[in-house]
């Protein structure tokens, strides 16, 4: 019984080889795989096991034997992966998120405000610099007008002054010559009144006389009489033979002389 071997084992056994090579295959394949790049493999597929001999109905005998263990491939080691290590940020607890967010949030608000009042601080202290300016400018401004305008003021009390010392001069110079030509016509008057025998004592007699520009006489009238009628229509008569009168060579002076009112004497100083 143990001489004889049983049909159809050794194509079960060199199958079972087979399989397990397979297996061992794809294991080193897989290692291969995760660690390379995928390569192509060929694998022979049948579409069925072959046909199991026919076993006979009677035991063989046959001597025992040890199964056949398949011979697997040496894989070289790999040394072990060290993950790397990751750097973690530490785990804040939100409450201490949202306080610190809000602290960082008051901080930026407390700056930006205090900002805002340097820069309002700043603005006040320009606007009060520039009035300050203008206000200066201003009362600079004026004084200067009112140094300008006392200078006017002055100036123009100076020159009413001036003109008016002219003027008070001219006056006594056409008031003088005005006399002066004023006792040179009664002196060529005087010369040509005949005094009456009669005469006595120094009456006064006055006249209006109207002239003409060329010194003649255009009117004669006695405005009070001395008492002695002869004696005033002898200045009567003198007044008209005496003309033309002199008159001073300013046209301008004309009009001290256009009516004289004179006064006559028989006897002068008296």
């Amino acid at each position: 019984m143990w001489g004889r071997e049983e049909p159809g084992k050794w194509p079960a056994g060199i199958l079972a080889v087979l399989v397990h090579v397979l297996f061992i295959g794809l294991l080193v394949f897989g290692v291969n795989w995760q660690n390379k790049q995928p390569a192509a493999v060929t694998a022979e597929l049948w579409s069925s096991l072959p046909p199991a001999p026919k076993v006979s109905s009677q035991p063989v005998a046959r001597p025992e034997q040890k199964p056949v263990e398949p011979a697997l491939p040496e894989v070289e080691p790999k040394p072990p992966v060290v993950p790397k290590a990751e750097t973690k940020p530490p785990v804040v607890k939100p409450d201490i998120q949202l306080k610190e967010k809000q602290l960082k949030r008051q901080k930026e608000e407390k700056q930006q405000q205090e900002k805002k009042q340097q820069q309002e601080e700043k603005q006040r202290k320009q606007d009060k610099e520039k009035l300050e300016k203008e206000k200066q400018e201003k009362e600079k401004l004026q004084k200067q007008q009112l140094q300008a305008q006392q200078i006017k003021q002055a100036e123009q009390q100076r020159l009413q002054k001036e003109q008016a010392a002219a003027y008070q001069a001219a006056q006594a110079g056409v008031q003088s010559k005005v006399n002066e030509f004023k006792e040179r016509i009664q002196s060529k008057i005087k010369r040509f009144v005949i005094l009456p025998a009669d005469m006595q004592g120094n009456p006064q007699a006055e006249f209006d006389v109207v002239l003409l520009p060329s010194g003649d006489v255009l009117s004669v009238k006695l405005t009070r009489g001395s008492g002695n009628a002869a004696y005033d229509s002898a200045v009567e008569r003198a007044i008209y033979k005496a003309q033309p009168l002199p008159l001073p060579p300013e046209p301008a002076l004309f009009s001290a002389f256009r009516e004289l009112h004179l006064k006559f004497r028989p006897q002068e100083g008296n």
